[in-house]
């Protein structure tokens, strides 16, 4: 099980891949949704993932129709998942080793999400992380958000190195469609949403964690593309 070719960079998407979130987030919707008095299903959370806000949010109307209390919904998601995330927001396994093997070995690295920059700051100064990455691309920079591959090829972009020299690691659906899209090396590491046919062809692997993606980096990076060849 090896890449095509060593990294240049590696380009990290940020809930479900690099921090235990998404777990929270599901937590989160449904006691707002209790609170709120209004339908949900972890069935339709899970059709949320990896996608825009302005895209989650047109689908639930569409959903469950236009007296859906979206905006209630959405204030009491945001503070229930606040509380939880505040009790502890946990590191995917492996993810601390993987950033460590990429500072070994001079690797640059960029996150790319759907979540808002605040977010994101916010969990990585909770995580002491907040210099661990050298670009950061989140809403609001980017036209079209996941599966479209504009935030993938921004943080390319904003690291200087060319897409298709960019290992692109993801958990969702949407977020492999908008890497495979840029052109990237893609491994899905699956978090709550298991892989289809179609995703698996859109990956260049699909592992089981960080720690596998160490393993692959770490042997890539010390035979080569042309290790095989006499």
């Amino acid at each position: 099980m090896t890449l095509p070719r060593p990294p240049a960079a590696v380009i990290f998407d940020m809930d479900g891949l690099l921090f235990d979130s998404e777990r929270l987030y599901g937590e989160a919707i449904l006691t707002a949704a209790r609170e709120v008095g209004c339908e949900m299903s972890h069935d339709v959370f899970l059709q949320l993932i990896g996608r825009s806000r302005e895209v989650n949010h047109r689908f639930l109307i569409e959903h469950y129709g236009a007296d859906y209390p979206l905006d209630a919904l959405v204030a009491a998601w945001g503070r229930h998942f606040l509380a939880l995330a505040a009790a502890g927001l946990p590191l995917k396994p492996g993810a601390a080793e993987l950033l460590d093997l990429l500072d070994e070995l001079g690797l640059p690295r960029a996150i790319a999400t759907s979540s808002t920059h605040a977010t994101v700051q916010r969990n990585l100064e909770a995580l002491k992380l907040v210099d661990r990455f050298h670009g950061i691309i989140a809403h609001g920079d980017y036209a079209s958000g996941k599966p479209s591959p504009d935030p993938f090829l921004k943080a390319a972009g904003r690291l200087g190195i060319a897409p298709e020299l960019c290992l692109a690691l993801e958990d969702s659906h949407n977020g492999v469609r908008s890497a495979s899209a840029a052109g990237m090396m893609t491994v899905m590491v699956p978090d709550l949403i298991a892989p289809t046919e179609e995703i698996e062809g859109l990956c260049t692997l699909v592992v089981h964690d960080l720690h596998a993606v160490c393993r692959l980096v770490g042997l890539q990076r010390i035979t080569g593309p042309t290790s095989s060849e006499p």
